[in-house]
């Protein structure tokens, strides 16, 4: 098949969060499994140096944004056999310190901007003298192609549209008064239409005009079709369900595999777990934890400082954690007012938690290798990757039953000695307490604990499973 994925961030290039470790990841195995696939990203700033070799396919690709005609170039760079990028450049647009906004504050001409690299994805294909079979768009920053695409190539083009949601809060929302930048007939505007509690919604377009819609779990799937998780959307999901997928994101084991890592201090499997409790001493010592506590169980979390992510809760469980025997390592930034209290809670216990604000690629690694269990007491996962990490790194997750995290993770059975993880339900510091307390009661069984670890690192959440479930999607009649 010939596949087009357009998205707004894809690793190696440039990266915020997870969707650029999709999008990477799926263009790779796509092309793996013996499709072509083209990846289309706007020319960022960032990306300039790493793509200096990549010729200019055509400087004049050409586009309406409003009331202006907006000239852009676009950039082709193979990658592998089968797989290339193309960047999409308008330096007006692009050519900026971030990608989506500075000092906490989003771009105000995003709108323009992603619609301008939505209409010349469609606008630069024929350039390309590539016949695609698939459009796969991205998030809100990309499903507006879709759309654009049925009103000025579907005629002559026929081919399938798929439209992923990797986190349905964020849905693209502007002023009305932008409408005028998509160039459609007032119609398009409406409860029907791009439409929504009378502001512009992006991410609407992708699910009316998509052939077919996925999203990044089984779980979360089911969930956004409910109040509690819909963001207003539920009701436009449930009439769309026939065509709404959970597709779980797979793991990169290339870069996040404890046998390879060259992040960590000794590398080991299933079989040499030794070596894990020498990467636990090097990462107290990192940390500035006491080597010495070794033999106490160390809780990791790697994520955004935000109660989404539920550190409002640990925040207050922290003590009875300590309490409990248990020390913990974090790493992340975010809320400021949370900072301020863990940064607290340091000082107060400074043999018992460790706290690194700010983004570490090694030391998550490291934190992934060296701690026990793994924390993610999250209101809401679409997927999420840690948990998946961590289960490759026997780090048994301790996770909140919610998206991704109940498709990945089941509840250890001590009686079966199934399971890889420790579950709670309701969002509430109690029930997380409870799931910490049942996790270091195994802990101190050696043997049970040994097997929860073995039974994690035997999960296979690769992306060739995820690849294949996409291309079903892409065949299907």
């Amino acid at each position: 098949m010939k596949i087009i994925i357009v998205g707004s961030e894809m690793t190696p290039f440039v990266k915020t969060g997870g969707l650029a470790d999709v999008i990477g990841a799926l263009s790779r195995e796509l092309a793996a499994l013996g499709h072509d696939v083209v990846t289309f990203l706007p020319l960022y700033r960032a990306v300039r140096d790493k793509i200096a070799a990549a010729p200019c396919v055509s400087n004049n690709i050409r586009v309406p944004v409003g009331g202006r005609s907006v000239v852009g170039a676009i950039y082709e760079l193979p990658v592998a056999e089968r797989q290339r990028v193309v960047f999409v450049r308008q330096d007006e647009m692009f050519d900026r310190a971030g990608l989506y906004g500075e000092g906490d504050r989003d771009y105000a001409d995003n709108a323009a901007r992603y619609l301008f690299f939505s209409k010349a994805v469609a606008a630069s294909i024929p350039a390309l003298r590539f016949v695609p079979d698939v459009l796969h768009a991205h998030d809100w920053q990309a499903a507006f192609v879709p759309l654009w695409w049925s009103r000025t190539l579907a005629p002559a083009w026929r081919l399938r549209t798929v439209f992923t949601i990797h986190n349905l809060a964020y849905q693209g929302l502007f002023p009305a008064r932008q409408f005028e930048l998509t160039n459609l007939p007032p119609e398009y505007f409406g409860v029907k239409g791009l439409e929504f509690h009378g502001q512009l919604n992006l991410m609407k377009a992708g699910l009316l005009y998509s052939d077919v819609l996925t999203t990044v779990s089984e779980h979360y799937a089911e969930e956004i079709q409910t109040k509690e998780y819909g963001c207003g959307l539920e009701g436009l999901l449930r009439a769309h369900r026939h065509k709404l997928h959970g597709v779980l994101n797979g793991a990169d084991y290339e870069a996040w595999n404890p046998r390879t890592d060259r992040h960590i201090a000794a590398n080991y499997d299933s079989h040499s777990l030794a070596n894990k409790v020498a990467c636990k001493r090097a990462l107290l010592d990192a940390l500035g934890l006491p080597v010495e506590r070794a033999w106490a169980p160390l809780i990791g979390m790697v994520s955004r400082v935000v109660e989404q992510k539920g550190y409002h809760l640990v925040a207050e469980a922290i003590p009875q954690i300590v309490t409990m025997g248990a020390t913990l390592a974090i790493l992340g930034a975010g809320d400021p007012k949370l900072e301020r209290q863990l940064q607290e809670l340091a000082r107060r216990y400074p043999t018992r938690l460790a706290v690194k604000f700010g983004f570490d690629e090694e030391l998550a690694h490291q934190m992934e290798a060296g701690a026990d269990m793994f924390l993610m007491p999250s209101q809401f996962e679409p997927c999420g990757l840690n948990q998946m990490y961590s289960l490759r790194y026997g780090t048994v997750p301790i996770v909140r039953a919610t998206g991704g995290l109940a498709d990945t993770v089941q509840p250890y059975n001590p009686g079966q000695q199934t399971g890889n993880g420790f579950l709670f339900t309701a969002f509430t510091t109690e029930a997380m307490l409870a799931a910490v307390a049942r996790a270091l009661e195994t802990f101190r069984q050696r043997q049970h604990w040994i097997r929860a670890v073995q039974n994690a690192m035997a999960c296979d959440f690769s992306w060739r499973k995820s690849a294949l479930q996409y291309l079903s999607l892409y065949q299907m009649p």
